[in-house]
């Protein structure tokens, strides 16, 4: 008999699938399991309300795992299905979505934005016409970075907001240099919508959550307040945590911060991510997206980072870093009460993501240390294998 039927017929009689035999013996489970611990820790200390994590390698969860209430003093714990906001990491889902159409040939990344949004102009109104659907997604527009967010804080509406860039000069070229943007990146809402008939809503329900059997994902915040088992927003004061309610403003840009989704569902966002869906995310729109575009030299200033990264660029609605000279790829998102971070090694073919339900520095903190300790172990294999 060999080796490896061996393996089945143990597990054949230990009552657990091959599967579930192989998730065990993976070379990262010891990693995943010492990373939970410091997850608990991290968050108990830093009187953080509640979170969730996931770390997923291949098509097999090697760690799921959930802390805390759903709000701070209540008695509903926070559950693998327990809805939070993902904010900025719904950026990667405009990414996706819109790098299908394009290799459908029914949008371009060369198309100006204007050709969707006529209404859209700048001073000098010509420079309009030179930023391109492959620019908005990119982040890499000219605009000043944030454009207009102020007026989103305060619940202006888009339509109105939207006439203002008229009175804007950009700092440079489009594709020269980084620009994040949230207003701006939504922009490719109208492109995705005019070239397909359909809402952004109902596309990416289509195209991205049903297919991959995202049950508990949507967009918005009417979606959003009728989930019972959703996390409540926190944010931090010289006090500690303070509950406040959700905010629509961030919601009227789907693409930049709309999505809605359990730790649950960001697994098996993760897993198409990492190619494991070809027949939902095909392997050249992995690619697409994650093909380095402008540097983001900002980003090596992060304080929890910058120990660790060693060049950094934004793709198509994912950052691509260098972390300690190997590929991470990686997003991250704050809103009034919520952070996320998501990220996955396509070298090593393992993702990691968190969600939590009050504001913390400690996300970054734990995200930074994991994947040190992910890069570390996988040297150390490394070494071991050429003995």
């Amino acid at each position: 008999m060999s080796l490896k039927m061996l393996f089945i017929s143990l597990a054949v009689v230990l009552g657990v699938s091959a599967n579930s035999f192989g998730a065990q013996t993976s070379q990262y489970q010891a990693v995943s399991d010492n990373f939970k611990q410091e997850f608990h820790q991290s968050l108990k200390k830093n009187k953080v309300p509640g979170g969730a994590f996931v770390i997923a390698e291949g098509d097999k969860v090697l760690k799921l795992s959930t802390y805390g209430k759903r709000q701070k003093g209540g008695k509903q714990n926070i559950n693998a299905d327990t809805v939070f906001r993902l904010a900025s990491v719904s950026k990667t889902f405009a990414g996706a979505l819109a790098s299908l159409l394009v290799h459908e040939h029914k949008l371009s990344w060369q198309q100006p934005i204007t050709g969707y949004l006529p209404e859209f102009s700048l001073a000098p109104p010509a420079k309009s016409e030179d930023i391109t659907i492959g620019h908005i997604i990119g982040q890499s527009t000219g605009l000043m970075p944030n454009s207009y967010d102020n007026l989103i804080n305060a619940n202006i509406k888009v339509d109105k907001i939207v006439p203002k860039f008229s009175k804007l000069t950009p700092m440079c070229n489009p594709g020269v240099c980084y620009s994040y943007q949230n207003v701006a990146f939504s922009f490719i809402e109208q492109a995705i919508e005019q070239q397909s008939g359909q809402s952004y809503e109902s596309l990416i329900t289509q195209r991205l959550f049903e297919p991959l059997g995202m049950q508990t994902a949507s967009i918005g915040y009417k979606a959003f307040t009728q989930i019972e088992n959703r996390a409540a927003p926190h944010i931090k004061t010289r006090f500690g945590f303070r509950q406040v309610k959700v905010k629509p403003n961030y919601y009227q840009l789907s693409p930049a911060a709309g999505i809605n989704a359990s730790i649950t569902d960001i697994a098996k966002w993760l897993m198409a991510n990492m190619g494991q869906r070809p027949d939902v995310i095909s392997p050249v729109v992995l690619e697409d997206i994650t093909t380095p575009g402008v540097r983001t030299t900002r980003e090596l200033r992060r304080r929890e980072w910058k120990a660790y990264l060693d060049d950094a660029h934004y793709g198509k609605g994912w950052r691509v870093y260098e972390f300690e000279g190997r590929p991470l790829i990686y997003h991250a998102g704050w809103v009034a009460g919520y952070v996320a971070e998501i990220a996955y090694s396509p070298e090593l073919n393992l993702g990691m993501a968190m969600l939590m339900n009050g504001e913390s520095r400690v996300i970054a903190e734990l995200g930074a240390n994991y994947w040190h300790q992910v890069f570390e172990h996988a040297k150390s294999l490394n070494k071991s294998v050429k003995k």
